[in-house]
Order: C-alpha cells, then sequence, then structure tokens
C-alpha cells in the first residue's frame, strides 16, 4: 500500500514539474529574445548617432564655406552696379547661397534634435523643489514670453512638492513645451485660427495623493488653437508636427525625459482653446 501511495503521489506531481519547467523554459526563451532585442537597439542606436554625427561634421564645413562665400560675394556686389547684367548675377549668386546657408543651419538643428532624442540619456538624480523649480524656469522664460505678445502666469500649489529629478533635464522637458504652446499662441494668432483667445500661458503645479502613492503634475496650459483629435493621438511620435517648420523630435524627446524620471506626459485639447500638457511625476 506504501509503495501504491508513492506511486500515485508521483503520477501527481509529475504533471505539475512539467509544467512548471516549460514554464520556465518559456520564459528564459522570452528573457533571451528581450534581451538580443535590446542589444540590437543599441546597436542601432550607436550606428544611427554615428552617422548624424558623420553628417553633422561636413555640414558645419558647408554652412562655414556659404558664409565666407557671402562675404566674398557682398564685396563684388559694392563694386558692380546692380542693374548691370553683372550685377543682377551677383544678385542671384546672393539669394541661392542665402538659400542653400538656412538650409544647412535646418539640417544642422534637425541633427541635433535627433541626437538628443536618440543619445543616451544618463540621469543625475537629485531631491528638487518643483514649485521653486518651475518659478525659476519662469523668471528664465519671462523675456521671451513677452517679446512673444504672451501673457505667463504661475499658480503654484501650496502644499509642499519634492521629487527625484535630474534639474536640468527635467527644466529642458518643461522648457520645451512651453517653447511649443508660445508657438502654437502666436502661430493661431498671426494666422488669424480660432484660439482661446487670451495669449495666456500658466504653469501650475498640484500635488495629489493616491492609494499607490503622491503625484505630482506640472500643468503647461496654453490658449493655443487645440488640436483635433488625430492630431493628439500622434502628437508624441517622432518626426510628427504641426508645425511646417518644426522637426518634430521636441515632445517625443520631452516624453522621452518625462518617462525616464518613472513619469508620465500626456496632453488633454479642445479645438480653438487650447491645450494643457501635463507632467506626471511620482512625489
Amino acid at each position: 500500500m506504501l509503495f501504491f501511495g508513492i506511486a500515485i503521489g508521483a503520477l501527481l506531481v509529475i504533471p505539475g514539474a512539467w509544467a512548471y519547467s516549460r514554464r520556465t523554459e518559456t520564459r528564459v526563451i522570452e528573457l533571451e529574445r528581450a534581451t538580443r532585442a535590446s542589444e540590437r537597439t543599441a546597436e542601432q542606436a550607436t550606428m544611427t548617432g554615428g552617422l548624424a554625427h558623420e553628417i553633422k561634421n561636413p555640414l558645419s564645413t558647408i554652412g562655414l564655406h556659404v558664409q565666407l562665400l557671402q562675404e566674398d560675394l557682398a564685396e563684388i556686389a559694392d563694386q558692380v552696379d546692380p542693374e548691370s547684367e553683372a550685377g543682377q548675377q551677383v544678385g542671384r549668386v546672393r539669394r541661392r547661397l542665402d538659400g542653400l546657408g538656412r538650409e544647412a543651419v535646418r539640417l544642422r538643428e534637425i541633427l541635433e534634435d535627433f541626437l538628443r532624442f536618440a543619445g543616451r540619456m544618463e540621469l543625475d538624480l537629485q531631491e528638487v523643489d518643483v514649485n521653486t523649480l518651475v518659478e525659476e524656469l519662469a523668471v528664465f522664460f519671462e523675456p521671451q514670453a513677452v517679446q512673444s505678445a504672451v501673457r505667463l502666469r504661475m499658480q503654484l500649489d501650496a502644499r509642499p512638492g519634492s521629487a527625484r529629478a535630474d534639474p536640468v533635464l527635467f527644466k529642458q522637458a518643461l522648457l520645451n513645451l512651453m517653447i511649443n504652446a508660445v508657438h502654437a499662441m502666436t502661430d493661431a494668432r498671426e494666422a488669424g485660427q480660432p484660439h482661446g483667445g487670451s495669449d495666456e500661458l500658466m504653469l501650475r503645479t498640484e500635488r495629489k495623493h493616491e492609494r499607490s502613492g503622491d503625484r505630482l503634475l506640472v500643468h503647461v496650459v496654453d490658449t493655443g488653437p487645440g488640436m483635433p483629435p488625430d492630431a493628439r493621438a500622434r502628437i508624441f511620435q517622432p518626426y510628427f508636427s504641426t508645425k511646417r517648420s518644426g522637426s518634430g523630435l521636441g515632445l517625443p524627446t520631452t516624453r522621452r525625459i518625462v518617462e525616464q524620471h518613472g513619469g508620465v506626459l500626456s496632453v488633454h485639447s479642445e479645438p480653438g482653446r487650447g491645450s494643457d500638457f501635463v507632467i506626471d511625476l511620482p512625489g
């Protein structure tokens, strides 16, 4: 009877052990796949970053030579009659060089945006007071807002709000949102598009108590044209931009910085009234 009981026990244990072994094997395989995928992603990031640097260097040389040619042509233009055939030809060459110089600058800016987006991000985490950080950035940004005829306001939560963050990168993320908001309001005003009308940019902090832990929210609210649902769904995708001059990497870079801090970046927008970009951090 004892032997029979042992045999029955073994028969009951074997299927469970086999299933456990299969689950363990599956997890190992999935982990190996994830590791290989991570290695491929890191390799691709290194390659694309290296390629961008290789393009950036000769592009800087092209921009320098364009500038030198512009200076030489300026001297020639002073020596010829602008109404003469030679003067008109010099004028045409100068305009073409001006266009080439602008494109070289634009491509350099795109490459710099790409390197910031694709480059390795190392955080120097510190305990920072979010209200203080927002106030410092508002003082820095105030002249640009005034120049764009935008009123900058703050509404800061009175409760203490500290978070583990990299002050430099966090300010960069917040500054990207502020610049984006001012551009949206300015472009809407100049194009006569429906918008909130007050040309106001608000920075608002908020502390929320949840069962999972405290959260710190930073709102960047504008009274620009807002976004329709299709644009709102794609706004954080690389190379998608609602501006003709935009690289389409500013907001994806901002989202990456926020996510590296363990936070979430979201947007609430209403066409014709404005947008509210929200940085949600663990507090």
